[in-house]
């Protein structure tokens, strides 16, 4: 029986629980998921109103148009995620998805073949970039913030997610250098929680622990968010940076290093960890440790990123 489908009268008390329980249907996935979701859903129901066709439930061949109408001027990816809006529409009203028709999956099937599933990603932020960019920060609170950010951003492999929800008192020092507990992530919804090492660097000014402890000292930050907005006047305000402001402070400094932001994003610092480590030398279970991927397929298109040029065949042939 679907929770939104309780027809019959029933007391306030049960009403409360009920209440409870679309709450915490609301919660099993993460916001940016049900705001794409969202966002994805409305782009179908107005499509299928200008096509004079039922959007729910929809018939597998509406479902089957309407990626054939999208194919020419969307990406193979932005088409996948409408799908999987379509089908959880579908079953949060208590319906059969239509997207796993025969005919939904012949078509998005030709789609990918004759498109590709080739996705150009952002570019990483490699150690060479990243010394760059702490170097031309300004000795202000602001650049002391921004560096602490970028470096342990870039240490951890955090999502820029991860990244802002960091408090205070998730961090414990350790001879090594510091753990942060990150209480819940994109892979960790159920907040079970993980714990990252982020060892200290081999140079003061590249240190990601160095630059956090200075950015606290400086900020006088003893408990809540780490990091945080500042204002015109030079004031930190309480409550946590958005994970939208990472990837401005990303752009920002890139651009200042002569890169062009419209390449980078805050995803740069995560890609730019694997993809540094993968030309370190540093094997994939390592970097899998470090980054928290639950999947091999991405760490090793960043581990083919990173070894493109390590024992190259073009290389020292006399060219």
């Amino acid at each position: 029986m679907e929770i939104t489908r309780v027809k019959q009268e029933v007391s306030s008390e049960v009403r409360e629980i009920l209440q409870k329980a679309k709450d915490y249907t609301r919660q099993s996935k993460a916001a940016n998921t049900t705001r794409s979701y969202r966002a994805d859903w409305a782009d179908f129901t107005a499509w299928c109103q200008e096509q004079s066709l039922s959007a729910l439930p929809a018939d597998p061949e509406t479902v089957a148009l309407y990626l054939a109408d999208l194919a020419d001027h969307r990406r193979t990816s932005t088409l996948q995620r409408r799908l999987a809006a379509i089908s959880q529409a579908h079953q949060a009203a208590g319906y059969d998805s239509p997207t796993t028709g025969y005919v939904v999956r012949t078509v998005w099937a030709g789609i990918r073949r004759a498109k590709g599933t080739y996705q150009e990603g952002k570019d990483p932020i490699l150690v060479e970039d990243l010394r760059q960019m702490v170097c031309q920060l300004p000795d202000t609170l602001t650049g002391k913030r921004d560096r602490a950010l970028l470096l342990v951003g870039f240490a951890g492999g955090f999502r820029r997610s991860e990244l802002v929800s960091i408090n205070r008192e998730d961090l414990q020092s350790v001879p090594r250098g510091l753990v942060i507990h990150l209480r819940r992530s994109k892979t960790d919804q159920e907040g079970r929680g993980e714990k990252v090492g982020i060892p200290r660097g081999s140079r003061l000014e590249t240190c990601p622990v160095r630059a956090l402890e200075d950015w606290l000292s400086e900020s006088g930050i003893t408990e809540g968010p780490v990091f945080r907005p500042i204002n015109r006047h030079g004031q930190v305000r309480a409550r946590r940076l958005s994970d939208r402001s990472v990837a401005l402070i990303v752009k920002k400094a890139v651009e200042a290093i002569g890169l062009d932001p419209n390449r980078f994003s805050g995803h740069s610092l995560r890609s730019g960890i694997a993809t540094s480590a993968a030309m370190a030398g540093k094997d994939e279970r390592a970097i899998m440790k470090q980054t928290r991927h639950k999947s091999t397929n991405m760490v090793r298109r960043y581990i083919r990123d990173g070894e493109l040029f390590n024992e190259n065949a073009a290389s020292d042939i006399g060219l």
